[in-house]
């Protein structure tokens, strides 16, 4: 078991104070998006077994079976398969959607074939995995996930008022589901963005009135106008109005699968996902976006966005995903309880988000070991890596996530 030294990551979009708060350090004044728990290659943690800190991706690398288990490289390779993450969202990040895994590995090898530099802005696929993600709020978290039904889009599009999106709501109410949608993001992206500019502002002031209104539609109405006001004259504000717009509350989680559009708007959350770096953007940015590549992996089917509340096993609260590469469960532990016993046949990485955690080495049985050493006290934010057989208990008073894979 291995305390965790992380990296934090300072993205425009991230929080100034979100972080720092539930680290308990002094803000820095600069944005801190996300923190990384992994050994994932673009910012392995590090951890230290007493000749100094080295990257937990190097320490796994030189020795899988013996950190991730047989089972474990045999369904994923010689790789940590997932990367855990606390992303703190100050303002929206961009709309994106992930591929599949036959897509990630097809679109991979295109470009390798094709000689396209891995840091080239254009490039659209950085490896050839999926990457399926799941985001469980800490604080109320505002996001968008999934295509609302086409009649629906229709009616908030409309309730605007505004001339130029009325070809829009037309084909919205008149095509069938799937070929609405792909209609008129395809011309929300391929139009000019000069030339949506007015109409995109038009929007958002209108926006902006229906939700100082109220009414059913408010909320929404509210961040389509705040997307606008961070992405002023971007043809993505009118594409992000396709989708639904969603606040979860502490607890509650998103699963984003391959194809969906989705966007994270403000808030702060533990985000558990494939270990990749394959994004396509649809807008809310000025990076590189690839129409004809987007379009393709998008998948136009609308329906409910599906918010996720965790479902208890003996005292474990774990988020059931299809995912297989990772399995995000949660421990609310209180003082007195006894010790939980951790399964151990698979790698592990541990997360306080708060009280105080303590995790013990135990013997298969789940009886804690007399000897202290090897024992981890975890403050908010602080995380551990547990090899694949290493028997661990834990207890406190706190609230602990496991990232793990399935069993």
């Amino acid at each position: 078991m291995d305390r965790l030294d992380n990296t934090v990551r300072p993205y425009a979009w991230g929080s100034v104070t979100a972080l720092p708060e539930l680290l308990g350090t002094e803000p820095t004044g600069e944005p801190q998006a996300e923190m990384w728990m992994g050994a994932h290659p673009g910012a392995p943690s590090r951890i230290d077994r007493g000749a100094g800190p080295v990257s937990l991706a190097d320490v796994i690398a030189a020795a899988p079976e013996a950190e991730l288990g047989d089972a474990a490289v045999r369904a994923f390779g010689a790789r940590l398969p997932f990367l855990l993450k606390l992303l703190a969202a100050g303002s929206p990040l961009s709309l994106q959607v992930h591929p599949d895994r036959a897509q990630a590995e097809a679109g991979y090898a295109d470009e390798e074939r094709r000689g396209v530099p891995h840091d080239a802005p254009h490039r659209n696929y950085k490896d050839p995995h999926h990457k399926p993600e799941l985001l469980c709020a800490l604080t109320p978290f505002e996001g968008l996930c999934g295509f609302r039904h086409p009649a629906e889009a229709a009616d908030l599009l409309a309730g605007l008022d505004v001339d130029a999106l009325k070809p829009y709501v037309d084909i919205l109410r008149a095509e069938p589901e799937a070929d609405a949608l792909c209609e008129v993001l395809t011309a929300l992206l391929g139009t000019d963005r000069a030339a949506l500019a007015d109409s995109v502002d038009r929007a958002a002031a209108a926006a902006a009135q229906r939700g100082a209104e109220g009414g059913p539609h408010a909320p929404a109405y509210a961040a389509y106008a705040a997307l606008a006001h961070h992405y002023p004259g971007d043809p993505g504000v009118l594409a992000a109005m396709l989708l639904h717009h969603v606040t979860l509350q502490p607890g509650e989680a998103l699963f984003l699968g391959a194809g969906i559009p989705h966007a994270y708007l403000s808030g702060l959350g533990v985000e558990l996902m494939a270990n990749s770096d394959n994004v396509l953007r649809c807008g809310l940015t000025r990076k590189h976006i690839d129409v004809p590549e987007l379009l393709r992996i998008v998948r136009f089917t609308p329906g409910d966005p599906g918010i996720l509340r965790p479902e208890e096993t003996d005292g474990e609260e774990v988020y059931d995903t299809p995912a297989d590469e990772f399995r995000l469960s949660r421990y609310v532990l209180a003082p007195g309880a006894a010790p939980r016993a951790l399964d151990a046949r698979t790698p592990q990485v541990l997360l306080c988000t708060a009280g105080t955690v303590v995790a013990r080495p135990a013997t298969a049985e789940g009886a804690e070991l007399p000897a202290m050493d090897g024992e981890l006290r975890l403050a908010p934010g602080e995380s551990a890596f547990v090899p694949a057989g290493e028997h661990v208990t834990v207890s406190g008073e706190g609230t602990l996530f496991r990232a793990t894979v399935v069993a």
